[in-house]
């Protein structure tokens, strides 16, 4: 039976879209029954390339998703839990993971797709109380719908053989490797799923609707289109994560040019394969794209750390969460000499510390300048800080498990305890930094005089907190003792300012909303403050109640 056009478009978008849909619902079974042990793969299996490559084929063969792979590797980098030179290897093993969906289109079970599709169904619907068996169905589910939606695609392009324009611009193609590239690339940028557009590819070429020396260019586009998701993920991400992004599309372009110069060749080593283990001609676009994978990867693999440093110059900028990537957190001195150990602890959090400074500076830059990239500076610290006081926590945590004295154990928890308020003044130093951007976009007006105010109750904060870090590592009393005293002129200070703005109000100098974000902005310095005489009482081990008589605590 001979299909109208509209009949060719309806079943093939119909197939794609189901297609698109199963390996969605597919993805989704999997990532639920693995659960949070993605992030812990990535977060683990990085610490050499090797391992990274590994960590990458794993996570893109549970989710179905290169593109999946690689946004979460830039969200990670981005957040400071990974390094650009591990987010490397992960990448180019998201790029191997993804041939999986192509090695499984290559299996000729089309024919069981409504059975595997119904049986999906019955488990998600009548299973309802069996969690595991809900996320099986679901895997079933988006199995059968894959192979249902490529039947539906390959009905659908069939009758294309019949047309002399589809296969002069075919024919184009196979001596054009360029425009075969160009193709796919597109094709993939529009359906947003590098794995849709390869099954795409095997349909083609198994209904013959093209040649070899066609189907491997546009297989080439296919892989570099994908990284177009990763470049829109990094567009608001971090600097780093804008290396990562450009990472995936240098190992994709290179590759992608490597393959078109000795094209000839590859097309002979793939008609070899296809001889040789008698494929089928979806499998036969499978082992090509997993042959190009593993070898593009094996190629670039030994030069990671020179693509980490070319990124570094094509992106300039402060990479945060390299800068302050703790080194003193070696798990096997921790085993052999906790002590030690301990002591490399105690300079993370003054790292630390020396972070959190930092970022309560840039604040009160922004609050003078209102700059865009400094405010973006600041969350990516933040971030950084998150990342950090994480990594000192378990770290801290992991230290119990051995034979420690009663004054490391101490120190433990002193640790633990400066550790957790750090990370509550990096939250209140972003509230600070939200008050003034809200100020700017809202062009609210403070006061020449409260500004004033502001800035002398800054000054006094800044000086005690970094005070409070200073004397981290220093066992003085009389470091504690001037701690304190910033403390209570800062909150002499604070007490001052804001008698004034009644005052102010009471003459109708401030307006309401400027006055209600002075307010904000006030006890955001003030809870600094607070915290750091915390962390200098927490360190030396001083008489709470003594010295905090007639302060409230805040965290």
């Amino acid at each position: 039976m001979e299909l109208s056009p509209m009949e060719v478009i309806f079943l093939f978008l119909g197939g794609l879209g189901i297609f698109l849909y199963g390996i969605k619902m597919m993805g989704d079974g999997l990532q639920a029954a693995a659960g949070d042990r993605l992030r812990e793969i990535l977060n683990r299996m990085t610490s050499n390339p090797l391992l990274g490559v590994l960590a990458g084929i794993i996570v893109t063969g549970l989710i179905q998703s290169s593109s999946g792979t690689t946004v979460i590797t830039i969200g990670l980098v981005s957040a400071g839990f990974m390094t650009l030179r591990q987010a490397i290897g992960v990448i180019m093993g998201a790029n191997i993971g993804t041939t999986i969906t192509a090695f499984l289109i290559g299996l000729d079970i089309g024919e069981y797709s409504l059975p595997i599709l119904a049986l999906g169904t019955f488990m998600i619907f009548f299973l309802g109380n069996r969690p595991k068996a809900i996320n099986l169905g679901r895997v079933l589910f988006g199995f059968g719908a894959l192979f249902y939606g490529l039947d539906l695609m390959s009905q659908g392009v069939k009758p294309l053989a019949n047309l002399e324009a589809f296969t002069d611009m075919m024919l184009t193609m196979s001596h054009n490797p360029i425009l075969g590239v160009a193709v796919g690339a597109i094709m993939t940028v529009i359906v947003q799923s590098s794995s849709a557009t390869i099954a795409i590819l095997q349909g083609f070429y198994a209904n013959d609707l093209l040649e070899l020396g066609a189907a491997l260019p546009i297989l080439l586009g296919d892989n570099l289109g994908t990284t177009i998701t990763a470049v829109l993920a990094a567009l608001v991400g971090s600097i780093a994560a804008k290396r990562a992004a450009m990472v995936h599309v240098m190992f994709n372009l290179i590759g992608a040019v490597v393959f078109i110069i000795i094209m000839p060749l590859f097309v002979r080593y793939v008609e070899f394969l296809q001889g040789a283990l008698s494929l089928n001609p979806e499998m036969t676009i499978a082992f090509a794209h997993g042959s190009f994978n593993i070898t593009n990867t094996l190629m670039q693999l030994p030069f990671i750390f020179a693509m980490a440093w070319l990124v570094t110059k094509i992106i300039p900028g402060k990479d945060f969460s390299e800068e302050f990537q703790p080194n003193q957190l070696d798990p096997l001195l921790l085993k052999n000499s906790p002590g030690i150990a301990l002591q490399g602890a105690q300079n993370e959090v003054k790292n630390l510390g020396n972070l959190t400074l930092s970022i309560l500076d840039d604040a009160q830059n922004f609050s003078n300048t209102g700059d865009n990239k400094k405010y973006k500076e600041i969350k990516e610290k933040i971030n950084v800080v998150e990342t950090l006081q994480d990594s000192i926590k378990k770290y801290l945590i992991d230290a119990s498990k051995y034979d420690i004295s009663s004054e490391d154990i101490e120190r433990q928890a002193t640790l633990l305890e400066i550790t957790r308020i750090l990370y509550k003044v990096s939250i209140q130093i972003n509230d600070y930094t939200e008050s003034y951007n809200k100020k700017f976009k809202e062009k609210i007006e403070i006061s020449e005089e409260a500004q004033e105010g502001l800035q002398n109750l800054y000054e006094h904060v800044y000086k005690s907190f970094k005070k409070s870090i200073d004397s981290l590592d220093i066992y003085s009393p009389q470091e504690l003792e001037e701690v304190i005293r910033l403390s209570q002129k800062s909150y002499k200070i604070e007490n001052k300012l804001r008698k004034q703005h009644v005052k102010r109000l009471n003459r109708g100098v401030c307006s309401t909303d400027g006055g209600l974000l002075y307010v904000d902005l006030i006890s955001n310095l003030e809870r600094i403050g607070y915290n750091a005489r915390n962390i200098s009482e927490t360190n030396l081990d001083a008489d709470h109640d003594e010295l905090t008589e007639d302060f409230t605590i805040y965290e």
